[in-house]
């Protein structure tokens, strides 16, 4: 809006009406983009429609249709410019048979985004991602960064099959504790190699200097409060590694980061973190805080009974510095719906 020191002075009623323009003027933009984009991706696709009833025409058509898109491309970029190339006249194509009702597309999705999800095979993977994209808002890059790390695959590998389902038609809803922790976190934007021997200090201070990347990794409704975030008990200080406030569940979140295997000690230690918040930084209306460590290595079992008994919002997860191979997650999750069937 407008510029608060440039107007501060200014007669109250001009000032006013300087407001109201301005503010109309902002939402006409804005009323215009979407009218251009819902008028883009439906004229595109209508033009796919076009093209798959053309391919469906019989034996007349056979001949022509073997460079249908070539030719089309070539012609129409004659005669309209640019927009026309085989990739695009593709995607148009592809929406057509995707989402054979317009109307069910959504308009807040921009023509790049929807090319981006077109090129998802698994209809449960696109839906999610389709669903996952309007609840959060990404950009194009986040959205292919989101599609590169395997989301959806790395949420579904905990879910049963009725889970998975439901993560694909509504995207990730965040109502508990247990949905805001993945089993494992990609951080390739830290851009570490491997091998590699950096220390938990180094990792700390490179997740902060990609701070907006790591809190889309982290997901929906978290904001930084804090690194190295002082406690004090009897007089000695201790330090939680990260901290972080969730707006939707209204808990602290505390990430404490190891560069190794997780011992039971470090367990006892994020649990006395916790303890500590609940009692001292919580203000009235949070809810219990939840601890995340996270990992190089995880013994699974080490774990299992060194939180036995213990705060079922105390987690641990791993994270790796690399993009995984999404074709072995999707094989995972395709066994574990294969399983579940039995």
């Amino acid at each position: 809006m407008m510029n608060v020191e440039k107007t501060k002075n200014l007669n109250p009623e001009y000032k006013d009406l300087l407001e109201r323009i301005s503010r109309s003027y902002v939402d006409g933009q804005m009323q215009a983009i979407h009218s251009v984009n819902k008028s883009l991706i439906d004229t595109n696709w209508n033009i796919g429609k076009y093209i798959i009833e053309y391919e469906q025409g019989g034996s007349t058509r056979a001949g022509y249709g073997l460079n249908l898109l070539e030719n089309l491309s070539r012609d129409l970029t004659l005669l309209h410019g640019k927009g026309f190339s085989r990739s695009n006249l593709n995607y148009m194509r592809l929406m057509y048979l995707r989402y054979p009702i317009c109307e069910t597309v959504s308009h807040k999705l921009s023509w790049s985004h929807i090319c981006e999800l077109l090129k998802i095979d698994d209809d449960l993977e696109r839906s999610f991602y389709y669903q996952q994209n309007i609840l959060e808002n990404w950009s194009v890059r986040e959205l292919r960064r989101q599609k590169d790390s395997g989301l959806f695959m790395r949420l579904a590998l905990s879910k049963d099959k009725e889970e998975v389902l439901k993560l694909s038609q509504q995207g990730q809803i965040v109502e508990r504790p247990e949905d805001i922790v993945k089993d494992f976190y990609v951080l390739e934007f830290l851009k570490i190699p491997e091998p590699y021997n950096y220390s938990e200090t180094e990792l700390e201070t490179r997740l902060i200097d990609n701070l907006e990347k790591f809190l889309l990794e982290l997901g929906k409704g978290f904001t930084f409060v804090g690194r190295q975030y002082r406690i004090t008990l009897n007089n000695t200080p201790h330090h939680v590694d990260l901290v972080f406030y969730h707006r939707i569940l209204r808990s602290f979140v505390l990430i404490d980061l190891k560069i190794n295997d997780v011992k039971h000690k470090d367990i006892g230690q994020m649990n006395m973190y916790m303890g500590y918040f609940a009692k001292e930084e919580n203000y009235e209306g949070d809810n219990s805080p939840i601890g995340i460590i996270l990992s190089k290595e995880k013994d699974e079992l080490l774990v299992e009974y060194a939180t036995y008994g213990m705060n079922s919002q105390l987690f641990v997860s791993k994270y790796q510095l690399y993009l995984p191979d999404r074709e072995e997650l999707r094989e995972l999750i395709s066994r574990q719906l294969e399983a579940d069937e039995r």
